[in-house]
């Protein structure tokens, strides 16, 4: 197996003649290397939450989310600036241990149209790559509304849990299938 190893590198751009100037030093992060970081440390979230004002009783949660402590904040503010959607905020806001960062895309029209172009020209290769599949045939569902069908929401059910993962879940998958009156054979 052959590595790109142009995945890596972060080209240093001096912008004057003056080197030592950190204000004219701008760090260029490459596509590559910010889809790697992805590979490691990205979650492609589907999510499923209680709600008794939607016709079937549940809403669809469709998030990117990316995390990394305080030093590697260069990193997030670059994807965010790439992508040109998305905000940080404290990954764990309560907690006085952790004081890692998350930045978050969540608007539908982002990952349509930002995000899911990002990574079909910059693929991953870990087993991000099935994540990222999953989360972009959740989207076709959801943009074309069938997410508000039996049919269409147990198929997003059926997408996400039947990808091996540990992962914690606060809902199992037979749990909300029982609550549509469905059952594992409308796969």
């Amino acid at each position: 197996m052959s590595y790109n190893l142009s995945r890596v590198i972060i080209s240093l751009d001096m912008g004057s003649k003056n080197a030592s100037s950190a204000d004219n030093q701008q760090a260029t992060i490459s596509d590559e290397y910010l889809a790697g970081f992805v590979d490691g440390e990205g979650c492609f979230y589907v999510g499923f939450s209680r709600r008794s004002d939607l016709p079937l009783g549940w809403q669809v949660i469709t998030e990117f989310h990316l995390s990394q402590n305080l030093q590697g904040k260069n990193v997030l503010e670059a994807f965010c600036d790439r992508l040109d959607c998305g905000y940080l905020k404290p990954n764990h806001p309560k907690s006085l241990k952790d004081k890692s960062l998350v930045l978050i895309i969540k608007e539908r029209k982002d990952l349509r149209e930002k995000l899911i172009p990002f990574f079909e020209r910059h693929p991953l290769y870990s087993g991000k790559k099935q994540d990222f599949e999953i989360f972009k045939k959740v989207l076709e569902i959801v943009e074309k509304r069938n997410h508000l069908t039996k049919e269409g929401l147990s198929k997003i059910i059926n997408l996400v849990f039947d990808r091996k993962r540990n992962s914690r879940k606060r809902y199992s998958k037979e749990a909300i299938l029982e609550t549509l009156g469905a059952s594992e054979t409308t796969r």
